[in-house]
């Protein structure tokens, strides 16, 4: 085996390289989107071919979805106590927008939605959604229509996001947080409640 060669066959720069890419794919897809961010770019500041970005991920649409993910940014918050689920959920989506971090949720989400008229892209955004939301939220709500409650809970909390996170509403940025999580929290846990 030589020294390039691991022990599976593979060269030893490929997994270095390709998670180089992923990398400064979800840097520049969070800094400037999907449209904002083309192959030459990915390829610049992962210090590799540009071929080596289709070729390891296919296409540019592929790469995107594969790096802008968010599938766990909301497990601690959804699993907690539902008697205040409603505020709590809201506390966490008007406070991550102030926060000041790589690749925040925030971010990620408004990178999604912004590209979300291609088929791909919207499929893993609602795949996000109900796995992060939905999936872990319908077995813990009371009622025959929990389904239903869990994805219109959803629905509005992916609006205050979209208010948020690409709208930019300065209304709602410059609003006091407690305001809004009083206020919102307690629409959404009328939903949780119900």
């Amino acid at each position: 085996m030589s020294a390039e060669t691991s022990e599976h066959g593979v060269r030893a720069g490929t997994a270095h390289n390709r998670e180089a890419v992923q990398a400064a794919a979800a840097e520049l897809f969070a800094e400037q989107g999907f449209a904002g961010t083309g192959v030459r770019d990915i390829a610049r500041r992962a210090g590799v071919d540009p071929a080596l970005v289709i070729r390891y991920f296919g296409s540019k649409e592929k790469l995107f979805v594969r790096t802008m993910t968010m599938s766990d940014a909301f497990v601690e918050v959804v699993q907690g106590p539902l008697d205040d689920l409603g505020r709590e959920l809201v506390d966490f989506v008007v406070r991550r927008t102030r926060r000041r971090q790589i690749h925040p949720p925030s971010a990620i989400y408004a990178a999604l939605v912004r590209a979300s008229d291609r088929p791909a892209v919207r499929e893993h955004l609602q795949e996000a959604i109900e796995q992060m939301i939905i999936e872990p939220l319908v077995p813990r709500l009371a009622g025959d229509d929990a389904g239903l409650r869990a994805h219109l809970l959803a629905a509005q909390l992916s609006g205050l996001m979209t208010a948020l996170y690409v709208v930019e509403s300065p209304w709602l940025l410059d609003a006091p947080i407690d305001g809004i999580v009083e206020r919102y929290g307690a629409a959404l846990q009328v939903l949780v409640d119900s």
